[in-house]
């Protein structure tokens, strides 16, 4: 039997770094969500990034899962009224960066943790505001070059270079900003009783 108890239903590098913070062994899962399909029909984005955070986290159970916990969580970037989705190309990266420059926004962050065994889990919900100083195009295409965040909601990777893009950040747990709220997520593995501390080695 397998020693991992713990799965992240994600493929993403930085997730998976913010969840090796904890000290524990886990394995990572790609979740096969219709992404695209839930932004259509969900415009709120509370509701949208604590859907999907739970999506993913169901589609990646396995008949053979028994004592395993599983970690979903999915992000979105507001600007005004409109979503700011990954970029996907360096082209829509720097025009969200443009829109982006001298203003606020906020990045909401939704997390979903799953106990295999009888179905019980935990959600929660983070939210961010980003004040960006004024960028110039140099800027800009200095940073996307450089940093390259096509595939980070709002164009930019604030554990990295991205940093230097902002004046301010308000929020209350900083790992949200990168995609996983881990004091959430640590409060609700322990509600499910996953205590990181006794667990750890």
């Amino acid at each position: 039997m397998s020693d991992v108890r713990l799965i992240l239903a994600s493929t993403s590098p930085w997730r998976a770094e913010l969840l090796a913070r904890f000290g524990l062994p886990f394995d990572c899962r790609s979740p096969e969500v219709d992404e695209a399909l839930w932004k259509r029909r969900i415009h709120d984005a509370e509701e949208l990034v604590r859907t999907l955070a739970e999506l993913k986290a169901r589609a990646v159970v396995r008949p053979e899962d028994r004592d395993v916990w599983i970690v979903g969580a999915d992000q979105v970037a507001l600007h005004g009224r409109g979503r700011l989705d990954k970029p996907g190309t360096v082209e829509n990266a720097e025009a969200q960066l443009r829109q982006l420059s001298g203003s606020t926004h906020e990045l909401h962050t939704g997390w979903f943790v799953l106990r295999v065994r009888d179905g019980a889990y935990r959600a929660g919900h983070d939210v961010h505001r980003l004040r960006m100083r004024r960028l110039s195009a140099e800027e800009i295409r200095a940073y996307v070059r450089r940093d390259s965040p096509l595939g980070c909601a709002g164009s930019y990777r604030l554990e990295s270079l991205g940093v230097t893009l902002f004046d301010a950040v308000e929020g209350v747990d900083s790992t949200a900003v990168v995609g996983l709220p881990l004091m959430g997520l640590s409060s609700g593995l322990r509600a499910l009783g996953f205590d990181v501390l006794r667990e750890a080695p």
